[in-house]
């Protein structure tokens, strides 16, 4: 991926090294396991995932002094930072397109574990977006994960991980989110699921609109760069994850979808470029 000279974005927010006060304490056994492994990769609120209760009062602002990593972590901030411009210029520019204002996230580096409108947070929850705050929130240590553990290396495969959470930030920007929220109140568990599959094949499909456009108008993408992405999107399907950790899938909790649906809704921005092809809930196959 042609990254290097692309525009630093400003919307960095570097906690790294930061307390984050009381942490989410994740227990052991089975039923935890298979929590983190559902929320592993691209969750949504951390605080459904843990029935963690909002915080009445945000704690003390975090240390604002940049903390230093190693070289390869420094590279990845800078990668991050880019990335988040590049999503930058292309959704103001897609908004535009539509009479519409594009509203910037924060993208928040933590380590271990962070305090967000959401709740709390470790990096088990691996990276994910809080609507309450409009922020995507990532611990640089889960790209190793998605190397080593989910086998989905590359540095396309680390854009898509943000290009998906930006994704869930355009759908709150356009009202999706709530009226999401407001149906699985709704609506008994099993559908309450279907809707959420739903939501996060949409935020697949806008990650692939986004590669979509800024290829157009950067030329980012180099060889192997787009089967990079959809490994990735292969790799972290709920069937796939499920049949890792324990052996057998449970269709009725699947919350991200399966790893073809995944594919298929990234492939459909990324062929398109528009996001008018990426109503998930409009269609009875997905």
């Amino acid at each position: 991926m042609r990254w290097q000279l692309g525009r630093r974005s400003d919307n960095v927010e570097d906690r790294r090294g930061s307390s984050a006060g009381g942490r989410v304490a994740v227990g052991g056994g089975i039923g935890t396991v298979l929590l983190v492994i559902a929320a592993l990769f691209l969750g949504v609120d951390p605080s459904i995932i843990f029935e963690q209760s909002v915080p009445s009062e945000q704690s003390s602002s975090p240390d604002s002094s940049v903390t230093s990593g190693s070289p390869e972590e420094e590279e990845l901030v800078d990668f991050v930072s880019v990335v988040l411009g590049y999503t930058e210029d292309t959704w103001d520019e897609i908004f535009r397109e539509r009479g519409e204002t594009y509203v910037e996230p924060k993208l928040v580096l933590f380590t271990d574990a962070v305090e967000s409108a959401c709740g709390y947070a470790q990096a088990a929850t691996g990276p994910f977006y809080c609507p309450r705050d409009q922020n995507v929130y990532i611990d640089l240590g889960f790209y190793k994960q998605l190397k080593y553990n989910l086998n989905a290396p590359g540095d396309f495969a680390q854009a898509y991980v943000i290009a998906h959470e930006v994704g869930h930030h355009v759908q709150t920007l356009l009202g999706i989110s709530q009226q999401v929220n407001n149906l699985q109140r709704q609506v008994n568990r099993v559908e309450a699921n279907e809707l959420s599959v739903r939501q996060e094949l949409q935020a697949d499909c806008f990650a692939g609109v986004w590669a979509n456009r800024t290829q157009k108008a950067e030329q980012i993408l180099e060889q192997g760069d787009i089967e990079e992405g959809i490994n990735a999107a292969s790799s972290i399907g709920d069937d796939r994850l499920q049949r890792q950790a324990q052996g057998y899938v449970v269709p009725d909790s699947f919350t991200h979808g399966t790893s073809a649906q995944r594919v298929r809704w990234f492939k459909q921005g990324l062929q398109t470029g528009n996001i008018d092809e990426c109503n998930t809930f409009a269609t009875e196959s997905l």
